[in-house]
């Protein structure tokens, strides 16, 4: 496997100062795999423009443990057009230039954290090969699952006080924020989330409500009163498990407990490891608001508003709100996927050592439902009700999702497992098994967000009793609409009305 890299990652990567700790994540893997490193003669040009003489050498001379490319592939018209689209600046058209090796095969993969860079492989048809560093570390572990120690990572609560301040993770707070040692140890009896990924700690988080009275003098423009969660601290070291989404769930499941109208962040905009949380948390609705004075960090908010429109062919933007407009859908799930796809809806009769949220697709809010129902007429917002097969008494409703997309008419067993890869359960091989079980019937996927776990369950024989289910008989094989009324009669049979 030929992978070039981009010049950031090889400065980041060569630089005698550790500013961005992914990348020695993704070395380890590279090295572990024997992909050949190759890097681009224009990344060579481009480090030698660096003022510093020392910083020259000391470069060129790191650079020779990487392959070159030596006969850069010829431009195509398409790579052409696409730069004559975007393409504003010499850089640019550098990226350009590198993304072309792709293009011509002349090596296998890209990676970059470059948003532009990604932009322009969608334009080109090579988005599937051009990698940031959590999605390449995620392919890595679903095509090498017998590498990965899975049991090393997991998320869970702790006191500030059982956390090493001293750890070289918090070394990029302490250099944006002045005193952070001592709020750090102020905190020392409150709660935060972490993960430790090969014995190493790779994310912390820290959240807090604010009521009407917070001081917000500092924000530009000011905040108006209202209930407030404010994420405090977080970061995510890429190691492809989708921390950041887990994250972004506990952040959500707050939010919702203490019946807030907004969220918000305040975050710096210098380091790759920035601009992903950035990226990440606009994808799910936030947006900059304006500026804290006195660090200069953007603010990003996030309405909270039960009542507020929502768009439903966006519903990542409005999560974890739901459209009072959408279509509800009551559809089966084994047993066996249950709990390794709904970690949260964790039953009682299972044992949560089981279950620790270790696998991407247990951590990613976006998951994947494989089917081959004859109904596939689901559209993005739709609300998709999950039921737990096992018979009258232990046949059980747990979860809600809604919608993203629906990918029928596939074409081939590739497609198949690049939509499914990471948001399922399913090894490989089990999802090579799904897709030649009917060859005359091959199976669609169904994109949707993990929304929420009902607290009480109701077994179909109380589905049988309020008329949701008609009988035994008629237990969903596909996706059955219900009426909102019979979602109503869930919802409130859940919270114990």
């Amino acid at each position: 496997m030929k992978v070039l890299l981009d010049t950031n990652i090889i400065i980041h990567r060569e630089t005698p100062k550790v500013v961005n700790a992914d990348i020695g994540v993704l070395f380890y893997w590279l090295d572990r795999l024997n992909y050949k490193k190759y890097i681009h003669p224009l990344t060579i040009e481009e480090l030698n423009r660096n003022k510093d003489q020392n910083t020259v050498e000391t470069f060129n001379i790191k650079v020779k443990s990487y392959n070159l490319i030596i006969n850069p592939a010829p431009e195509s018209e398409l790579l052409k057009s696409v730069s004559l689209q975007i393409d504003r600046t010499e850089n640019d058209k550098n990226d350009t230039k590198l993304l072309n090796e792709v293009l011509c095969d002349r090596v296998d993969i890209f990676i970059s954290e470059d948003k532009k860079i990604h932009t322009k492989a969608e334009l080109l048809g090579i988005a599937d090969r051009i990698f940031k560093i959590d999605q390449f570390l995620e392919m890595v572990f679903a095509d090498n699952p017998n590498l990965v120690d899975y049991k090393v990572l997991a998320v869970k609560k702790e006191y500030f006080a059982k956390v090493d301040l001293q750890n070289s993770f918090f070394d990029s707070f302490r250099e944006d924020y002045q005193g952070f040692d001592k709020w750090f140890n102020k905190k020392a009896d409150e709660i935060s989330y972490i993960c430790y990924s090969n014995n190493a700690l790779s994310a912390f988080l820290y959240i807090k409500t604010e009521d009407e009275t917070e001081n917000y003098s500092d924000i530009d423009p000011i905040f108006k009163p209202k209930k407030r969660l404010k994420i405090g601290t977080f970061k995510v070291t890429s190691n492809g498990f989708k921390i950041g989404e887990r994250f972004l769930k506990i952040i959500f499941d707050n939010a919702l407990k203490s019946k807030v109208d907004e969220i918000y962040v305040t975050v710096f905009e210098k380091s790759a490891e920035q601009i992903r949380l950035i990226n990440l948390l606009e994808e799910w609705g936030f947006e900059k608001w304006g500026i804290k004075k006195s660090t200069g960090e953007i603010v990003l908010i996030k309405n909270f508003d039960r009542n507020q429109e929502i768009n439903l062919a966006a519903p990542k933007k409005c999560f974890p709100f739901i459209s009072q407009d959408s279509k509800v859908f009551i559809v089966p799930i084994y047993p066996a996927y249950h709990t390794d796809l709904f970690p949260d809806s964790i039953l009682r009769n299972e044992s949560p050592i089981n279950f620790v949220e270790n696998k991407p697709h247990r951590n990613a809010l976006s998951k994947v439902y494989i089917s081959r129902s004859h109904f596939k007429a689901l559209n993005s917002g739709d609300i998709v009700v999950f039921y737990m097969t096992g018979g009258i008494y232990k046949g059980v409703v747990t979860t809600v999702g809604i919608v993203e997309s629906v990918t029928t008419n596939i074409p081939n067993l590739e497609t198949f497992l690049t939509l499914c890869k990471k948001r399922s359960v399913f090894t490989d091989e089990q999802l090579k098994e799904h897709w030649n079980y009917y060859p005359q019937l091959k199976p669609f996927v169904v994109k949707f967000i993990y929304s929420y776990t009902f607290r009480k369950r109701p077994n179909l024989q109380w589905l049988i009793n309020n008329g949701i289910i008609s009988d035994i008989n008629s237990v969903p094989r596909g996706f059955q609409e219900i009426s909102r009324e019979n979602f109503r009669k869930i919802a409130q049979y859940s919270i114990g009305k």
